[in-house]
């Protein structure tokens, strides 16, 4: 069980905490060998005036917009990146606050709806005559036993019919002492 806790869930695949940290390392070299930084910039303008021609150079005004440009782009990435980890802190504020609160429904009765959508024989989607998957509401009354985070959103595991579900908050309808 203790496993369960040291396990991330993206995209329907589980990973241990070593093999996610490791897979988003890989990711984040890979991302930063592509970018061109500014010292691929200054070697390229160093490059640019070691072979521009001695009989017609360019002025140096030119080269000076370029840097001021490539200052501009590189204050604009600052800024994006720092919004970026604005936003992904606040995320993981909001979902941690939330996890909270879902914690102190273990134990308690919910009754919830899940939409399923109908498939034929073959597993395709039935459509209706607007060309929308045909959806079938089923209704269920169990206990929490736990709160699960899928894909960076919360979840509340609860058992019914002997059965364990992951419970999207949305389709929840009631939670009370007792339901059932």
């Amino acid at each position: 069980m203790a496993t369960d806790l040291n396990t991330i869930t993206v995209g329907g695949v589980t990973y241990s905490k070593a093999d996610y940290d490791a897979m988003q390392a890989a990711n984040a070299t890979q991302r930063t060998n592509d970018a061109l930084d500014k010292d691929a910039f200054l070697q390229l303008l160093v490059t640019q005036m070691q072979y521009q021609d001695p009989l017609d150079p360019q002025d140096n005004s030119e080269y000076v917009a370029q840097l001021a440009q490539f200052s501009a782009l590189e204050q604009m990435t600052n800024v994006y990146k720092s919004v970026d980890e604005v936003s992904k802190l606040v995320s993981n504020i909001d979902t941690s606050v939330l996890v909270g609160q879902l914690s102190s429904m273990i134990g308690k009765d919910i009754a919830w709806t899940q939409e399923t959508v109908q498939t034929d024989a073959s597993g395709k989607a039935i459509l209706d005559a607007n060309g929308n998957p045909m959806t079938t509401s089923t209704d269920y009354v169990g206990t929490v036993k736990g709160v699960n985070i899928v894909d960076g959103s919360p979840k509340i595991v609860a058992e019914a019919n002997g059965r364990t579900y992951q419970v999207e908050i949305s389709e929840v309808r009631q939670v009370a002492e007792s339901v059932l």
